[in-house]
């Protein structure tokens, strides 16, 4: 019973056997705590009543019961805890209490405890109401979190990571790699602003994007202009070259319709270029997380696109004779073709596949501006740019530019290197 005692009344043994009014006042904050908390006095705390009682003759430090303010209204946590008072006349008088509870019951003249419970049973519905929006919110915020972490990671190694796993470089047996990147684009930048560039590059790939949706394939990252997917890992499929043969061809029909916007009369023309072979996955980075490709066959992949020409898709022969086997593909020999690093190869155009209906641009002549674009041609299609008074008073666009692409990666096998892209700039600027 002493738990219910005020600390003054536990104090003076005389004065506890009279009672006092804010002595009973103290009490009830007790009862609210109880009722609040659907709990015994005090029954949050560890401590054995004994040592309570014995805080409470003899503070500090203050003891009292731990109630949340979240557990019920602000007015009854705020009145039950002035009724806790150590000064007796810091605590609220029995009417206040009363007009208090008064104003939670809507002026209706009820019984304090009745009023409580009703007011708590009401209290706690909007509660559940409130934890059930949040949770949807919650919810929601997941599934976009998942969504965003699956665009930059494949699904079976984001699982893992998300599960707190180590991921472990895997080793692929059989994969065809595709890359592509876009002849003259040195010559198309110099002749863009830097928002232009980046308004080519996110109208062209989210095109692309969408395209190979249709196919069992994997984005590794774009380089700049530079596009790279794989099929054949993290998910290993027997029709890989035939997956990367076909979107290549419908990549290629996507360019030769594409249109610049800010240089609508010149052509985009995709340089791509094929190659099938072994290669290891795994995850680099902590921070930002990736998901890389490491082996020769990057390499000759990337040769091959380098050594192809504009508008037309360069096969090694390894990839050559996986479309053979699956059949209906249109290849024709080029003949042998230097490829750096590993000298004289035999390498092939795919130039179409029965079935496929989709129309491809005319590629021009071998040899013919592999690795540039017709300046001329690009500053005919200039459009007058507006004065800087005239960009001043013009309303500001909103640019949205993908992020999750990746920089270059300088790896012996992860990819092009440096010597790469100096030597396409070299050549475009011939």
């Amino acid at each position: 019973d002493l738990l219910w005692t005020a600390p003054e009344l536990l104090r003076n043994e005389s004065l506890r056997l009279e009672g006092t009014q804010s002595g009973d006042i103290y009490s009830l904050g007790i009862i609210f705590q109880e009722v609040v908390t659907r709990e015994q006095a005090y029954g949050m705390l560890t401590q054995r009543p004994e040592e309570i009682i014995q805080k409470l003759k003899k503070p500090p430090p203050l003891i009292r019961p731990s109630v949340s303010k979240g557990a019920a209204p602000p007015e009854v946590i705020n009145t039950m805890r002035q009724s806790w008072a150590e000064q007796p006349e810091s605590r609220p008088e029995i009417n206040e209490i009363f007009e208090t509870f008064k104003r939670l019951g809507h002026g209706k003249k009820v019984n304090i405890v009745d009023t409580m419970f009703e007011m708590l049973e009401k209290y706690s519905n909007n509660l559940e109401d409130l934890v059930r929006d949040r949770t949807d919110q919650l919810e929601q915020e997941r599934k976009k979190t998942e969504q965003l972490l699956n665009r930059m990671l494949p699904s079976s190694v984001a699982e893992k990571l998300k599960l707190g796993l180590q991921v472990e470089p895997e080793w692929y047996e059989d994969v065809t790699i595709y890359f592509s990147d876009i002849v003259g684009f040195t010559t198309i930048s110099a002749y863009s602003t830097p928002i232009e560039v980046v308004d080519l590059l996110n109208d062209l790939y989210t095109c692309f994007d969408a395209t190979i949706d249709s196919y069992s394939v994997y984005k590794v990252e774009t380089i700049g202009d530079a596009y790279m997917v794989v099929s054949g890992l993290p998910y290993r499929i027997p029709d890989h070259a035939a997956q990367v043969g076909t979107m290549a061809m419908d990549l290629l029909h996507q360019a030769g319709k594409f249109k610049i916007r800010h240089l609508p009369n010149t052509p985009l023309r995709l340089r791509i270029g094929l190659h099938t072979g072994p290669c290891c996955a795994g995850v680099v980075g902590l921070t930002m997380p990736r998901y890389c490709l490491f082996g020769d066959t990057v390499n000759t992949a990337s040769r091959m696109e380098s050594s192809g020409s504009a508008w037309r898709i360069h096969v090694s022969h390894t990839t050559k004779a996986r479309l053979e086997e699956i059949g209906g593909y249109k290849l024709v020999f080029r003949g042998m073709t230097e490829l750096k690093g590993k000298g004289q190869c035999p390498t092939y155009w795919l130039e179409g596949k029965d079935g496929f209906t989709k129309e491809l641009p005319v590629p021009p002549e071998i040899g013919d501006s592999n690795h540039g674009i017709d300046e001329e041609l690009v500053k005919s299609s200039l459009r007058p740019r507006p004065s800087t008074a005239e960009r001043n008073s013009m309303p500001q666009p909103v640019h949205i530019i993908d992020i999750k692409e990746s920089p270059v990666q300088v790896n012996g096998h992860a990819g092009p290197s440096l010597a790469d892209h100096a030597y396409k700039f070299e050549n475009s600027m011939r």
